[in-house]
């Protein structure tokens, strides 16, 4: 199909003038046809022309994929729910969702479904709003979310609602063990009660840190930036400390079994 055609058939799709020639731009020497498959591909997944552009100019290195890959890809990113205008933030936050291995991505979706278990719908969930989990090693991505259901008692719903999964362990440990032991955060227990009243999950993580420590904390930077200092060194000493400090001083063996029974699946 010559360069008319394309240009038609681009047009046909709601590219403007200007789209259509900043995309024949991005690839010299890039057959018209090879362009018009990437961008169809996406425009079917319910992208919009504007994001189409902009995705590509961010990443042209998208042009090159052979077309069966495209669509190999893009029918798998279907059946994961990520039609219907959902990708458009995974495309911005992470366009190698297009050339990662097969391996990989199914990898993470294998952590997310077995190891978390997220039901299906929660899966979608969690990769059209926190699509860097694509990027993490699987291990890390499972660590994280045990912290968070067995150390910090957050239900597999609000793991989603919060978009918990998008910070990272680092700054999660900081702020949550900083205000554990301050007194302000408290672990749910059996019952999912707790003594005192715990911050909203978005004042903890979705603030600056000045915002944390005045707000939340109600503390100071300089002794925040003494914690996070002791804090690296006991990692250092023993990086999974915390975690089985806090399953170990939970209760009895049946303690335990008991709350991993209840880890069954992401319906709470």
């Amino acid at each position: 199909m010559g360069p008319e055609r394309v240009t038609s058939a681009l047009l046909d799709m709601g590219f403007s003038d200007a789209h259509i020639g900043e995309l024949l731009s991005l690839q010299p020497g890039l057959r018209p046809q090879k362009l018009l498959d990437v961008t169809s591909e996406l425009i079917l997944l319910g992208v919009n022309p504007e994001p189409v552009c902009v995705v590509l100019k961010n990443n042209p290195q998208l042009l090159k994929l052979p077309g069966e890959q495209m669509k190999k890809r893009s029918s798998y990113l279907r059946k994961l729910g990520l039609g219907e205008g959902k990708l458009r933030r995974v495309l911005y936050c992470c366009p190698e969702v297009f050339t990662m291995s097969q391996r990989d991505l199914e990898g993470i979706i294998k952590v997310l479904r077995e190891k978390c278990l997220f039901t299906v719908q929660q899966v979608t969930e969690v990769l059209h709003r926190c699509p860097y989990v694509l990027r993490e090693d699987p291990a890390d991505l499972e660590y994280k979310f045990q912290y968070a259901y067995f150390r910090m008692g957050i239900k597999h719903s609000d793991v989603v609602r919060t978009e918990f999964l998008q910070y990272s362990v680092t700054k999660i440990k900081q702020r949550h063990i900083y205000l554990e032991r301050l007194g302000r955060y408290q672990t749910p227990d059996k019952k999912d009660q707790t003594q005192i009243s715990n911050p909203l999950l978005k004042d903890i993580f979705r603030v600056s840190e000045a915002d944390f420590l005045a707000k939340t904390a109600f503390s100071s930077a300089e002794e925040f930036n003494v914690f996070k200092k002791l804090l690296a060194r006991e990692e250092e000493e023993g990086p999974d400390s915390y975690m089985s400090d806090h399953e170990v001083s939970t209760g009895s063996d049946e303690d335990t079994e008991d709350t991993e029974a209840d880890f069954t699946d992401g319906q709470g």
